[in-house]
């Protein structure tokens, strides 16, 4: 692989479908947006207003996660939103109704599901004090218990882990909203017979990030979220297989192409919850030459988490942890982080050309921005974990980065999501004067008063109105590599949001609200 190109694993989420999209002639219902030049003042904002800029950004983005929510909402702040899901787990007498959908459908699919749980984790535990600053940190403990208390339901015995709730091939002939599902909802799990170590080991960072959160605050909870993580992470390296080998229907939607950077990424969660050496020894002995070893850097995603599970463990290695103290494998790990910042530095020697004309970081049209954000999310923490240990200096072959430089990379970023590009529009929904009116997302579009059934509620798909629901907070798909948009309901490749990517984007906006210091431990918190 050339120098300075990022690798991505073959991974996308294949949706139910996208209508033919005409890209000259528009979409009925929909909107057409079409890349236009724009001269922008890069040095107009002072800190205050950027900083403000993000924290009302943040309060939009952390109220997605109630849009998502499935079981009995307490307290609802969603005025469209009900109850739903409630008899979800009763096929095998447990109580799955809470949870979230994971984007515009009615399923609740576990693998994404955990892996919003460990992001949103550890937004918190790194940028809590800016959540709680502007009154966001009980909001993200909230929903993330919200998901944790279905992971634990779903984890009835060591191994066995629920994996899905609903059907979605017969969920996709339907177009209604979750509060009157019409649909069955049948279980997935994985057992010893039928293994899934990516989904049970992302359940096992799930539980062992969450457990951090809530150690202080109630040390119970956290001592039952600690518990079933490490069953889980058991369960996960003892019983080897990819869950969309064991259930390969599944692989249309969230196809995992491998499960070593899960069994790492849990691993480093599992120190930092124990602080147990043998999960070390894990990620940086036998298991490193197995899973950690790729060609150049990799893209932070719900399918591939080495180069999230890199910047965990560089952590370690910034703030010198006595247990990773002459580890060199903990140094591998951190020269691994080294080379994706300098990919991610636009004028590094090895940046990466993934990039549209504007700047954005660009890997795949289908729900493009998850790349972007995800990218920008690592970059910050990076920044703060260098600024606050004192290591000021990145070298990138011959030139030297400085943390300031890869927060200006991860704000840019955060900045073209927000409205910053060529089309001028936020692709927050609620934030700024023009965002996304077609979000692919069934609850949204259907009027509350609206009576449906399966295939009626299609009209509601196809209409030439903007939605009455606005699904405040959804990050939607993003730009094509033209920087083109279409806002409508039949292009879910660029209309439909996801959860995961909401926790992404709730961890940098919570890093950019502020630049306190993080934690020298996240046992700390």
């Amino acid at each position: 692989m050339a120098k300075g190109v990022v690798k991505q694993r073959k991974s996308r989420r294949c949706l139910w479908c996208i209508v033919a999209i005409v890209i000259l002639g528009g979409i009925a219902g929909g909107t057409f947006y079409v890349v236009k030049k724009k001269i922008l003042d890069k040095n107009s904002s002072s800190t205050s207003s950027l900083e403000d800029k993000y924290s009302d950004a943040l309060k939009i983005a952390m109220q997605f996660f109630d849009v998502q929510k499935s079981g009995k909402l307490v307290d609802d702040k969603i005025p469209w939103r009900g109850n739903s899901g409630l008899k979800d787990g009763s096929e095998a007498k447990l109580d799955l109704s809470m949870g979230m959908y994971d984007a515009g459908d009615n399923i609740k699919f576990g693998f994404p599901m955990a892996f919003t749980a460990t992001v949103l984790s550890w937004a918190i535990l790194e940028y809590g004090e800016h959540m709680e600053h502007i009154n966001q940190r009980e909001p993200a403990e909230n929903s993330l218990a919200w998901i944790t208390d279905f992971l634990l339901n779903a984890h009835p015995s060591q191994n066995v882990l629920y994996i899905q709730v609903g059907d979605p091939k017969e969920d996709h002939k339907c177009w209604e909203k979750p509060e009157k599902m019409t649909t069955k909802r049948p279980l997935k799990l994985v057992n010893s017979s039928k293994p899934g170590s990516d989904v049970a080991a992302e359940t096992a960072a799930a539980l062992a990030s969450a457990s951090l959160v809530f150690k202080k605050t109630d040390s119970t909870y956290s001592s039952t979220l600690l518990k079933h993580a490490k069953q889980l992470f058991t369960f996960a390296d003892k019983y080897k297989g990819s869950y969309t080998k064991s259930h390969p229907e599944v692989a249309t939607y969230y196809n995992s192409t491998g499960y070593g950077d899960e069994l790492l990424w849990a691993a480093s969660w599992l120190y930092h919850a124990t602080g147990d050496t043998k999960y070390l020894r894990y990620v940086t002995e036998e298991n490193a030459d197995k899973y950690a070893k790729e060609d150049g850097p990799t893209w932070f995603s719900w399918d591939n988490k080495l180069a999230g599970a890199q910047v965990l463990l560089s952590r370690l290695s910034f703030f010198g942890d006595k247990g990773a103290k002459g580890n060199s494998g903990i140094d591998d790990y951190k020269k691994s982080a080294d080379e994706l910042m300098c990919a991610l530095l636009p004028d590094s020697p090895s940046a990466t050309a993934s990039r549209t004309k504007s700047g954005l970081i660009w890997i795949t049209k289908w729900d493009s921005l998850q790349h972007p954000v995800g990218s920008a999310f690592l970059a910050v923490l990076y920044s703060d974990y260098m600024r606050a240990s004192d290591n000021e200096i990145l070298s990138c072959g011959d030139d030297s980065f400085e943390p300031s430089d890869l927060r200006k990379f991860a704000q840019s970023q955060a900045d073209y999501v927000l409205g910053d590009n060529p089309m001028d529009i936020s692709y927050l929904v609620g934030y700024g004067g023009k965002y996304p009116e077609f979000v692919h997302h069934r609850g949204a579009s259907i009027p509350v008063d609206a009576t449906t059934g399966c295939s009626e509620g299609f009209k509601w798909l196809s209409s030439k109105k903007p939605n009455p629901n606005v699904a405040i907070g959804a990050l939607v798909g993003g730009p094509f590599k033209n920087e083109s948009f279409i806002d409508s309901r039949n292009n879910s490749m660029q209309t439909e949001p996801t959860t995961y990517n909401s926790a992404v984007l709730v961890g940098l906006l919570s890093s950019l609200v502020n630049t306190s210091s993080p934690v020298k431990s996240l046992n700390e918190n």
